[in-house]
């Protein structure tokens, strides 16, 4: 129920956008801000990563073995 009632809200991030993308930008400045963004939350993705890899004590290992699991799903032929 309470997901439903968020559908309809734009979170603190939408809102702060909407204010910074009100402004004209000129292409540059609009690819610099995407830039921003994606930086942003690909240091924090990493940081986290970092944080649960030491957590656990996981290391190259744990990628490689990532890498080798099968992890799609299996459909039965009709």
């Amino acid at each position: 129920m309470e997901k439903e009632k968020s559908l309809g809200k734009l979170s603190n991030l939408q809102l702060e956008l909407l204010k910074v993308f009100s402004q004209n930008l000129d292409d540059t400045q609009l690819l610099e801000i995407r830039e921003l963004l994606a930086n942003y939350f690909s240091e924090r993705t990493t940081n986290e990563m970092d944080k649960l890899f030491s957590e656990k004590n996981w290391g190259a290992e744990k990628i490689e073995e990532w890498a080798s699991d099968h992890m799609r799903t299996k459909y039965e032929k009709k």
